[in-house]
């Protein structure tokens, strides 16, 4: 018998759950992803699907969503009381399924309106002739729902990121989905696109809509969801009301281990005040041709600096610049004292400067390509002798690289796109460090990876400041900013507005110099 279950946080008492997935395995190649695995989703609750990367979550989701097929004997999937099963995505779709991916799935030649309604069946009149207007029309009631004011001719090629992603919401809900899954909805929203997005998620709870929320960001999960299960090594660990517990616990049951320290860095070795002390990188009056503006900086070997700011600040732009990718046009670049000209990313790169890009899979990586000819692309001649490569040297190095990072693969001939987000942020950051830099550049380096993953990667930055190493991070998330820098430079419209010293440093003091709108030094 079904228990009843009240869902404290929307205030309904849903009397079967609308889909139970009971011990669900799956092995790939003889090794086992999922074990024994399952969740109960009720009508109009936002259930959250916890576990760090590789811990079985998209898996489980890729089977829900008629992806992937469980494992004979593998479990059982019952809908409103019913056994069911689907043979593919279009299957569970039609099903009531609706999956909106982390990764965009949108065709950018076509409109709106075709993205939305696209698998589905277009009217047509008697002559076989698609109806546009009814199409068009048909999309404009979706986007209306949500609340948009998208076009639905316009081409989805001219979008931003962010209106993509409603895009992406639209389609889903034009399936008349009743289980929907969000994996990670929110990574390239701003906060007022969050807002928006948490209004729809509120609609669709009050139309009975089962949700499924995937997402690493903590304050999210406790404000949006009703229930939460978490998965550890494929296997079950827990499900509960979110009321039942707080961040910590959830970490804890996440990576089966207490992350008090989670940011934890000590203090530099050196003083900056120092006259002995040359900076690593000096930037005077730095502008690049967008929206840089006469940024002045020093950043000492051995120093973790996080540059804060808001989203349109000009952080990313500022990196860029430095590492050769925007012109400079005016001021001058420093590197260990000495003025270097920087035209281009060989430039940067021949002076000791490395970036690891905000967007991994876009800038940082050969998806189609191995692990190991991802780390040792930096050096590639390297490896070469008379035109031909060195497999064997190839081999040493990247395996050293993987084993210095502890990046997770079962083989280095492994496709990097197969990897968790975590590790491949690891290949990219071994990727430079194999040119010995003097000066790292990170944006967002802990964007879309899991707590655990994010640990090892604070770990792997302060380890190598401690060796010398003088790091730039930009970082969104305020927490990250002030546990692990040294120092933090804050930027609002291009400028630099403050500077704060680790031990003066709060979330309240970074966000007022964030708003200054340019009016700091």
């Amino acid at each position: 018998m079904i228990l009843k279950e009240k869902l404290i946080k929307n205030e309904i008492i849903a009397k079967e759950p609308i889909l139970n997935m009971e011990g669900i395995s799956k092995t790939f190649s003889g090794v086992t992803v999922l074990n024994n695995v399952r969740i109960m989703l009720y009508p109009g609750e936002v259930h959250a699907l916890m576990g760090e990367n590789g811990a079985g979550k998209s898996t489980f989701m890729k089977i829900l969503a008629g992806i992937h097929i469980p494992d004979n004997n593998g479990g059982t999937i019952m809908m409103k009381g019913k056994p069911i099963t689907w043979k593919d995505p279009v299957d569970a779709r039609n099903k009531g399924i609706s999956v909106i991916h982390q990764e965009l799935n949108l065709s950018p030649n076509l409109t709106i309106s075709e993205n939305i309604l696209l698998g589905s069946t277009f009217p047509k009149n008697r002559l076989g002739m698609v109806k546009w207007d009814e199409v068009h029309e048909r999309s404009q009631q979706v986007l209306d729902s949500m609340g948009s004011n998208l076009n639905p001719r316009q081409l989805v090629s001219s979008l931003s990121v962010a209106q993509q992603q409603m895009v992406e919401i639209a389609r889903a809900l034009s399936f008349k989905a009743e289980v929907l899954i969000m994996d990670e909805p929110t990574a390239s929203l701003t906060d007022k696109e969050i807002t928006k997005l948490f209004e729809i998620i509120s609609d669709l709870k009050k139309q009975g809509v089962a949700i499924v929320y995937i997402s690493h960001r903590m304050e999210e999960i406790f404000q949006i969801s009703d229930r939460f299960t978490v998965l550890r090594d494929g296997e079950w660990i827990t499900s509960g009301p979110i009321h039942e517990t707080n961040p910590d616990d959830l970490v804890k049951l996440m990576v089966g281990r207490d992350l008090k320290d989670l940011f934890n860095r000590s203090k530099p070795s050196y003083s900056p005040d120092s006259k002995e002390v040359v900076p690593a990188l000096e930037l005077r009056d730095i502008s690049d041709n967008t929206i840089v503006k006469d940024v002045s900086l020093k950043i000492y070997p051995g120093e973790i600096v996080g540059l804060a700011g808001l989203m349109g600040a000009g952080r990313t732009e500022l990196v860029r610049t430095i590492f050769g990718i925007s012109e400079v046009r005016s001021g001058e670049i420093l590197v260990d004292g000495k003025k270097v000209t920087i035209k281009s990313t060989i430039d940067a790169i021949t002076n000791g400067i490395a970036h690891v890009p905000e967007s991994r899979k876009e800038q940082g990586l050969f998806l189609s390509m191995s692990v190991k000819e991802n780390i040792i692309m930096t050096k590639m001649k390297n490896h070469a002798k008379a035109g031909f490569l060195s497999w064997k040297q190839i081999n040493e190095n990247a395996n050293n690289c993987i084993k210095d990072l502890n990046i997770k693969i079962a083989s280095p001939d492994q496709q990097v796109s197969n990897l968790s987000g975590g590790n491949q942020q690891k290949v990219v950051i071994a990727k430079w460090l194999l040119i010995s830099p003097k000066v790292l550049l990170l944006d967002e380096p802990t964007r879309g990876v899991d707590i655990g993953a994010k640990t090892e990667i604070h770990k792997i930055i302060s380890q190598l400041a401690d060796e010398g190493l003088a790091v730039l991070m930009i970082s969104s998330e305020l927490p990250e900013v002030l546990g692990v820098s040294d120092r933090i430079l804050v930027m609002n419209e291009g400028r630099l507005t403050g500077e704060l010293l680790k031990e003066e440093a709060t979330q309240e003091k970074i966000m007022y110099l964030a708003s200054l709108g340019g009016k700091g030094k």
